[in-house]
């Protein structure tokens, strides 16, 4: 029997087979349909009794490609991609939930996560809870008998806060219900919250998965029955389906994940440091800093590692006086990059407050730590004194 492969090695090598042509670079496949064999193989194979490609929005070899490949890499059974993390997000509400059920969240989550669970789906009778991303016992007070589904982010966007994933996936189990991860941040490169009991792994691929800010996609990582009774329906029937040029970037670019996220989380702990002693920053949010409130827990789920994303807190009197610095901090940047996305091998500098977390009421971005003085750094692949004098730019001239 074959031993298994490693982690790196199927990052670069697990995908479908190769072609008649022997291509060693995966095969970009652009067809919206398949020429089938005969009609009674096509009637299997839309009945799904037979496996083969039918439909572009059903399935695509280089998107099946990219889902066996992250499935690997995540420790799970299999995969289902989409075209954007939130969209696989919709994509396990409406798999995993009806009318009546009950979610509860992180309220330190995404802002779209939080409209989309709190708001959106309370139209169609999702009943929600939103608790505090490291209070576990607040996780326990609120589940009640129709409570379906625990949903964290870890660690968070952009404070970086990290949850207990076994004490999460306890919780839900022990409710008849399933534990969610949201692995943006860390990736599997980092961090597989299955190893710790998640049911289900949410990856936005816009993020590290490319690592280059080129294309949008979204997955699902979970078990094969999950996959295929609750997951494959919902795509065929509403069409979040990912392109095969973003799932072939996203391919690509999982073959360099792993060397990506160390370099990058090299430089983002160093810069941590550095704003971290800077007289002009009030705090420091990050996993790899031992003043991290989580420091501990995030050593021992993110392989030692703290990722590449951090934010800070500029000193100020009120917030007027914050928002007024922070915006002098992103507006001096020469080098950086003032951009609300992230995992990018440029630094990308944003304004949570007004961007990613602009469309919460205040009330909710206080509930969720996120003040007028917040920046957010996603540490890209730059030379650290180039980073540091970007930033020292806007810090030292208020």
């Amino acid at each position: 029997m074959t031993r298994p492969l490693h982690p790196d090695t199927l990052a670069v090598r697990e995908a479908v087979e190769r072609s008649q042509y022997g291509e060693n670079s995966e095969a970009l496949y652009l067809t919206s349909g398949y020429v089938q064999p005969s009609a009674e193989a096509s009637a299997r194979r839309f009945a799904g009794d037979e496996e083969g490609f039918t439909y572009g929005r059903y399935g695509n070899p280089t998107v099946a490609s990219f889902e066996r490949r992250l499935a690997a890499m995540e420790g799970a059974e299999a995969c289902m991609s989409t075209a954007s993390g939130m969209s696989a997000i919709l994509m396990m509400c409406m798999g995993l939930l009806k009318a009546g059920d009950h979610v509860i969240c992180s309220q330190s989550m995404f802002g779209s996560t939080i409209k989309l669970i709190g708001a959106d789906l309370a139209k169609f009778g999702v009943e929600s809870s939103f608790v505090s991303q490291t209070d576990v016992s607040a996780w326990q007070a609120v589940v009640k008998p129709n409570t379906r589904l625990l949903f964290a982010e870890t660690p968070t966007n952009p404070l970086t806060e990290v949850c207990d994933i076994q004490a999460l996936a306890d919780i839900a189990h022990n409710a008849g219900a399933l534990l969610a991860v949201d692995n943006c941040f860390a990736t599997p490169a980092l961090q597989k919250p299955m190893r710790f009991g998640a049911d289900i792994v949410m990856h936005s691929g816009t993020k590290y998965l490319d690592g280059q800010g080129r294309v949008m996609a979204g997955a699902l990582c979970a078990s094969q029955q999950m996959v295929t009774e609750k997951f494959l329906p919902v795509l065929k029937s509403a069409g979040m389906t990912l392109a095969p040029f973003n799932a072939w970037v996203v391919l690509k670019g999982l073959e360099t994940l792993d060397i990506r996220m160390r370099a990058q989380t090299e430089k983002a702990f160093a810069l941590a440091q550095w704003l971290e002693s800077h007289p002009a920053v009030a705090r420091v949010f990050y996993p790899g800093l031992a003043s991290h409130p989580q420091h501990a827990l995030a050593m021992r789920q993110q392989s030692g590692l703290g990722g590449a994303v951090l934010s800070f807190d500029v000193k100020a009197a009120d917030p007027d006086q914050a928002r007024q610095r922070a915006f002098h901090v992103l507006d001096s940047l020469r080098v950086l990059s003032l951009s609300t996305n992230l995992g990018d091998t440029k630094t990308l500098c944003a304004h949570p407050a007004s961007t990613s977390h602009g469309r919460l009421t205040e009330a909710q971005r206080q509930a969720a730590g996120i003040g007028q003085g917040l920046v957010r750094v996603a540490v890209g692949l730059e030379h650290f004194d180039d980073v540091t004098a970007d930033l020292q730019r806007g810090l030292s001239s208020y």
